[in-house]
């Protein structure tokens, strides 16, 4: 197969589910309260039993992928945030840079490493999604909370974004996941079949909510939009491949790593935003956007970088 048929043949799917769910939210296929109900299921069952399975099946490695990866996304949201306080503010300013720099991890991010690297590349995944949500979500909430009450005690805002985050019960099966592997534990037969089974369902049901979510949101502010595209489907990748490579990282940690920084603006940017009432509509458009843009960033990413 061509380098252009590999990338349509792990590509196009994903796309063609979100779609699928686009549509059957446009066209009132699937009311709200049902996607609601399977997005529920995703994120609570379906994605924490594939992280487990994934982070469980033997496949070592990861850590130096997630330190390139977070090392870009520090290289990005920090010059972001202070460069954009002076004219938006410091909470417009955290939107901004949470756009730019949180991607869609849980609902594409897992399919798509799933059908490039199989395996070994989710056991990757997991070592960046352990902290994925509590660095990036955990600092945006922090400066959220600064933004909205100036004088909280230090104490009080660590206490409630650590509560928060760990109440994720993604965040909570890729750390329960990290452990079980690091003590050596057996999974029994019967409950791996089990997670694989509830797992198999994630990435097709997380898609399609996807889509659903997409068709609520509308394109405002283009200027804006222009920018988060650009600083998170271009900058972090380009910036995380720069750090793979000054770690001189093996082909298949850079490529998860690259491939995660190039994923679109995660939905959670957009709920964060709607939360704190600060560039929500913005927040939104860039969550659509650049979900658009990806189908060609990322297919260019893994034609570039996916193993022959």
């Amino acid at each position: 197969m061509t380098a252009l048929g590999t990338v349509l043949a792990i590509a196009a799917p994903v796309f063609l589910v979100i779609g699928a769910g686009y549509l059957a939210a446009a066209r009132g296929l699937v009311d709200p309260a049902g996607f609601r109900g399977l997005n529920a299921f995703a994120f609570n069952l379906a994605a924490p039993a594939l992280l487990f399975a994934g982070g469980t099946a033997g496949h070592a490695g990861g850590g130096g992928a997630a330190l390139a990866f977070f090392l870009g996304a520090a290289a990005l949201y920090l010059p972001t945030l202070l460069l954009a306080r002076p004219r938006l503010g410091l909470a417009r300013a955290g939107t901004l840079a949470l756009d730019a720099t949180f991607g869609n991890t849980v609902m594409m991010g897992i399919p798509l490493v799933a059908a490039a690297f199989g395996q070994a590349g989710l056991a990757i995944l997991v070592a960046i999604l352990a902290l994925h949500s509590m660095v990036i979500l955990g600092t945006a909430t922090v400066v959220a909370e600064v933004a909205a009450h100036p004088g909280a005690r230090p104490w009080s805002l660590l206490r409630a974004t650590l509560g928060g985050v760990l109440r994720n019960p993604i965040v909570m099966a890729v750390l329960l996941a990290l452990v079980w592997s690091s003590l050596a534990l057996p999974v029994p037969g019967p409950l791996r079949r089990t997670l694989e089974l509830l797992g198999a369902a994630a990435p097709p049901v997380s898609l399609f909510c996807l889509g659903g979510s997409l068709a609520a949101f509308r394109a405002t502010g283009a200027a804006r939009t222009g920018l988060v595209a650009a600083l998170k489907l271009l900058a972090l990748p380009l910036l995380v491949w720069g750090f793979c490579r000054a770690l001189a990282l093996p082909p298949l940690d850079t490529a998860v790593a690259v491939v995660t920084a190039a994923l679109p603006t995660g939905a959670n940017a957009f709920l964060m935003a709607r939360r704190y009432a600060t560039g929500a509509e913005e927040s939104g458009a860039a969550v659509l956007v650049t979900t658009a843009l990806a189908i060609g960033t990322l297919s260019a990413a893994l034609a570039f970088l996916a193993p022959a």
